[in-house]
């Protein structure tokens, strides 16, 4: 009977150990996660807001430390989505701020005119709200001309300018007519012709998915702003106003494009103190999405050649 108790009590113990045991290793793994969810929310950087010029409120979301600045602007009827495979990448050296435009995304949309210089305030009152001395303003498409626009409000704080797939010749002058006939078919039905005019930017070889998801979202725009800002950018093509903008402003200016449109060096470089153009084969309009690892490699590179040769 001694005997029997005693086995009893051994293997009462050894069981009792093993639950204490695993009540240990639970509770590390538990303070361990709910350490790291506090890190997490400690890192997490939430959507601020700060009133462009006019009083319009703009979103936008900063990441990292470190100058010069990166701030990133979407085209047209984008928004800081787009940037998505990008802050992970360059927030590890750099701070870099995404935004959206008055009118989209987050931000305001009270404006009778969506003009690119109101753009342009709008980065300029996020750079004054964020701080910093250095800022490289990286435009995708309509946002090259927003982007230099802002540049010209700022040009004490703008090192560089770097466009995405956007001014390939910024001499070129657009007609009347042609201007009509890219907004018409806008104004006749704005989301089917908004998915007639982005579908053509794509590449055959695109992610179906991804295509599709793009040309729903920019369908889906509020018509008034995305004809509003549209009218507003071809205007200045049929006046022959970007090559003037970019007289104004006397810093380096890179691009990187994929291979659907080709790049006027040569005229860019008449109204631009130093300009240079990287070309993704096989890229499309939304390379930074469709392409992000060979696009974030590329634009690593204008950012180093940018800071490797400063204006000022």
């Amino acid at each position: 009977m001694q005997t029997s108790m005693t086995a009893f009590d051994k293997r009462h113990k050894t069981r009792f150990k093993l639950f204490n045991f695993r009540k240990v290793i639970l509770a590390s793994l538990l303070s361990i996660f709910f350490l790291s969810l506090g890190v997490i929310s400690a890192k997490a950087q939430w959507p601020q807001i700060v009133e462009s010029k006019d009083g319009t409120p703009i979103s936008y979301e900063m990441y990292g430390t470190g100058e010069p600045t990166l701030v990133f602007v979407h085209g047209w009827n984008c928004d800081s989505r787009y940037w998505r495979e990008q802050i992970q990448f360059f927030s590890q050296k750099n701070r870099i701020v995404v935004l959206d435009l008055a009118g989209h995304g987050h931000s305001g949309s009270g404006r009778s005119k969506y003009t690119m210089r109101s753009f342009g305030e709008d980065i300029k009152a996020v750079a004054d709200a964020c701080g910093g001395k250095n800022f490289i303003l990286i435009g995708h498409s309509m946002a090259g001309i927003v982007i230099a626009e802002a540049a010209r409000l700022m040009p004490e704080r703008t090192v560089g300018l770097i466009g995405i797939d956007t001014i390939e010749n910024i001499e070129y002058v657009m007609t009347a007519k042609e201007m009509e006939q890219m907004v018409s078919p806008l104004e006749k039905d704005f989301r089917s012709g908004t998915k007639n005019l982005v579908g053509q930017m794509f590449s055959p070889n695109t992610d179906p998915s991804l295509r599709e998801w793009v040309l729903a979202d920019m369908s889906s725009a509020t018509p008034a702003v995305a004809l509003s800002a549209m009218r507003e950018m071809l205007l200045l093509y049929t006046k022959g106003e970007p090559a003037r903008l970019f007289d104004d402003i006397r810093i380096p200016v890179m691009t990187v494009n994929g291979d659907m449109w080709p790049v006027n060096h040569e005229a860019n470089r008449r109204h631009m103190p130093s300009f240079d153009a990287i070309i993704i084969k096989g890229a499309d309009h939304f390379l930074m999405m469709t392409q992000p690892k060979e696009f974030n490699i590329a634009l690593k590179r204008a950012i180093d050649t940018i800071v490797k040769n400063p204006s000022r």
